[in-house]
């Protein structure tokens, strides 16, 4: 028991991760008012338990999308203006989960990019851009909002090969509101009381750091049917601190993140693409792995300007998600669900996440796109 409770405080931090992604208050209250015929040292056991098992997985959590594809500027520096069909993109992604809870948690982003000096660098360009995320969970309100500016070059080796290099830099807030939420220490020995005075010791309720990142991508343009491309990443390259509790007493440092993605793309006939991808993301003792394939159809007009998209994606030993979109002239429109596979069920009640992803995609006025096609030329209709 005694070592149990020794594991919790040192983790406290990590706790408020655990809160975050699938600890509601008002799933602790369900635990609790299911379990009130227990005694009290079997009901913590069993709540640490619980904490123990499922802390690796929504510590690997972070602000993230299934379609991943389309936040490519939170996944790789580097991504930023790597956009061979188009010279600027912008995006919204909009995600919610954990809606059985009565505060379901939700994550919206805004993005954009653009090449420059493509007509005056020799075989290359620059790519700039930026990001902005929103993110509110749980009954304590604990909001996450960054924001960051991405900085990209890209150099072309040849006509059929493409390097990359990306820098990001951001701005990073957390806020929380204690006096939403219920601690262990206000339970009078029938219900929570909000009227006792928690003495969980915390410093501030908000907490601020620089965030820097950094990536490397390769293409290869094999032939007009045929492209694949892969990057690797290091995101919290500075490992700034995060917490709510005095730093001093407790390593709040973020675990620098490795990602990883291969992804391809694979024209089979005049009406048919197809996109294969793996994405790895690793931080700290925990990984995600997700793999899937996406396809474009193409439902007439020249150059493909009504297109049926649809996909499937599972990420290990978590959910799997398909997704089902359209895309008309330079606008897409992407819906995808996240369907629960692990023991987290019970705690979703089979009501997982979904997402929406919108992305628009343009040429600056006067830009040669036939001389583009020519430098690097991924499938198209």
């Amino acid at each position: 028991m005694k070592k149990i409770k020794k594991i919790l405080q040192k983790n406290e931090y990590n706790f408020l991760h655990f809160y975050r992604k699938c600890i509601d208050v008002v799933l602790l209250k369900y635990f609790l008012f299911n379990t009130k015929n227990l005694k009290p040292n079997i009901r913590f056991i069993l709540l640490a338990t619980i904490y123990l098992l499922l802390n690796t997985s929504s510590y690997s959590q972070d602000l993230h999308f299934t379609q991943y594809n389309n936040a490519p500027l939170l996944i790789n520096p580097a991504n930023t203006g790597f956009s061979p069909d188009c010279d600027f993109r912008i995006g919204i992604n909009s995600r919610t989960q954990w809606a059985a809870t009565n505060v379901p948690y939700k994550t919206n982003s805004a993005w954009a990019d653009a090449q420059l000096l493509r007509n005056t660098l020799e075989n290359g360009w620059l790519g700039l851009g930026a990001v902005v995320l929103n993110d509110v969970a749980g009954t304590g309100n604990l909001r996450s909002t960054k924001g960051y500016v991405n900085v990209a070059y890209h150099q072309l080796l040849n006509d059929n090969n493409l390097l990359s290099f990306g820098l990001g830099a951001g701005f990073v807030q957390k806020r929380i509101e204690y006096d939403k939420l219920i601690f262990d220490d206000q339970w009078n020995g029938k219900f929570f009381d909000s009227d006792i005075k928690t003495k969980e010791p915390f410093v501030t309720n908000s907490t601020s750091y620089l965030d820097l990142n950094a990536g490397i991508n390769y293409a290869w343009f094999a032939n007009d049917n045929f492209y694949i491309n892969m990057g690797i990443s290091l995101l919290h390259i500075n490992r700034p601190t995060e917490t709510f509790f005095n730093p001093n007493t407790v390593d709040a440092r973020l675990s620098q993140r490795l990602n990883l993605f291969v992804n391809a793309s694979i024209k089979t006939s005049d009406v048919l693409i197809l996109n294969p991808n793996i994405y790895f993301s690793k931080i700290s003792t925990a990984q995600e792995i997700v793999f899937g394939c996406s396809g474009q159809y193409n439902l007439g007009g020249d150059g493909g300007t009504n297109q049926l998209l649809f996909g499937l994606n599972y990420r290990n030993k978590d959910a799997i998600s398909p997704s089902i979109g359209y895309q008309i002239n330079s606008l897409q429109l992407m819906f995808n669900y996240d369907a629960t596979t692990s023991n987290l069920t019970s705690f979703s009640n089979y009501r997982s996440a979904y997402e929406i992803a919108i992305l628009w995609k343009g040429f600056f006025a006067g830009d040669n796109q036939s001389e583009r096609a020519m430098k690097c030329n991924p499938p198209k209709f």
